[in-house]
């Protein structure tokens, strides 16, 4: 008897489990949602790695032997066109510019006694052209004297900002020496390489101003605040990376970039046609996305997709999905692969009107 009264005890357990098992995965059930991918145009922001550049940098270099006699700037100085910048010591070009002058005096008083003289026919016009060409050969000479006194001092080819010197003062410099650098960062130019299959999209809506107009992301992962415009295209593409270069003009006007800095292009991107799901909507085992795909039978059946871009909550999906496909939205954590749900059907416009996005 005791036996019998175990036994019916078990079953009265085992029934009541069962029953609310049953509960339990009905509530589950009644839980999921299932929706499909949606098709449309959208845009991305992709980003690309960049150098920038000053619209003029330069090497300011000696153009005479010599030595540093004086430095009128300071590393890092703003100047301006035509400023002193170096002054390599002058004194020898000054001794032969001031030779050349007595010439070419001499020559000059040779040349108008000549004149005088042929004038009054006592010498022919042979010899006055002879006096002539010696003459003119002293002011070339006096010409080249002052060019060379004139390369001493060294001066500022443009408005810019002085970088590190090179030489210090009293250092004996070569003709050519590198003296320091000058940038022009009124300006700056950036470049970035873009993909072919991108760069085909740029040239499909070059006149779209979303592709033209690309921001600069700094070194701070903060934006900089002035946009700039996709000017210019290399004529080739790398073979190596296939990728082609793209320069983007930045204006400076607070001086805040400088040559040689870098950070990253964000580029507005156009997609047609785009396969879009939403992120919730998949799950990740050693960094490969999966989705559950529910089958006509109300099974779900795990499958690996690609991702081509990522948009705030959205994913664009590259491959291994399909539009008339239906993907588990919610309940991801709660099933299997081969379990069979129930579900409610939700429209994938109705899903994204409900997630923030940028979409167009």
């Amino acid at each position: 008897m005791k036996r019998v009264l175990i036994l019916m005890g078990l079953c009265v357990a085992l029934i009541s489990t069962s029953c609310q098992s049953a509960k339990e995965e009905k509530e589950v059930s009644s839980k999921l949602l299932v929706t499909n991918p949606i098709i449309m145009d959208t845009t991305i922001i992709r980003d690309y790695v960049c150098q920038i550049r000053a619209i003029q940098h330069i090497e300011i270099r000696a153009l005479e032997k010599g030595y540093l006699q004086k430095i009128y700037v300071d590393e890092g100085q703003t100047v301006k066109q035509g400023q002193m910048m170096f002054q390599i010591m002058p004194m020898m070009y000054q001794a032969e510019m001031q030779k050349a002058e007595a010439e070419a005096d001499f020559a000059k008083t040779e040349y108008l006694n000549a004149k005088l003289l042929a004038d009054s026919n006592v010498i022919s016009k042979n010899q006055l052209a002879l006096v002539k060409a010696k003459y003119n050969k002293a002011k070339a000479e006096l010409s080249l004297s002052q060019v060379r006194l004139g390369f001493t001092e060294i001066k500022a080819p443009f408005n810019g900002i002085m970088d590190r010197f090179q030489v210090r003062l009293g250092s004996l410099v070569d003709e050519g020496d590198l003296l320091t650098t000058l940038s022009d960062n009124s300006k700056l130019w950036v470049y970035f390489n873009v993909p072919e299959a991108e760069y085909l999209n740029f040239k499909t809506v070059s006149n779209s101003d979303n592709m033209k107009n690309v921001r600069l992301l700094m070194a701070n992962n903060e934006v900089y605040e002035h946009p700039g415009v996709v000017e210019t295209i290399e004529a080739d593409f790398n073979n190596e990376t296939g990728t082609i270069a793209f320069r983007a003009t930045f204006p400076n006007p607070k001086a805040l970039l400088r040559h040689g800095e870098t950070g990253s292009i964000q580029m507005v991107v156009p997609l047609k046609k785009a396969l879009i799901i939403p992120q919730k909507a998949t799950y990740e085992v050693l960094e490969k996305k999966y989705v559950f795909i529910v089958g006509k039978d109300n099974v779900v059946h795990s499958r690996e997709v690609v991702i081509r871009s990522e948009m705030p909550d959205l994913y664009i999906i590259k491959s291994g999905l399909k539009p008339e496909e239906r993907i588990l939205l919610e309940g991801i954590r709660k099933v299997r692969d081969g379990d069979k749900i129930t579900y409610k059907y939700q429209e994938p416009k109705s899903v994204i009107s409900h997630l923030q996005v940028y979409t167009e």
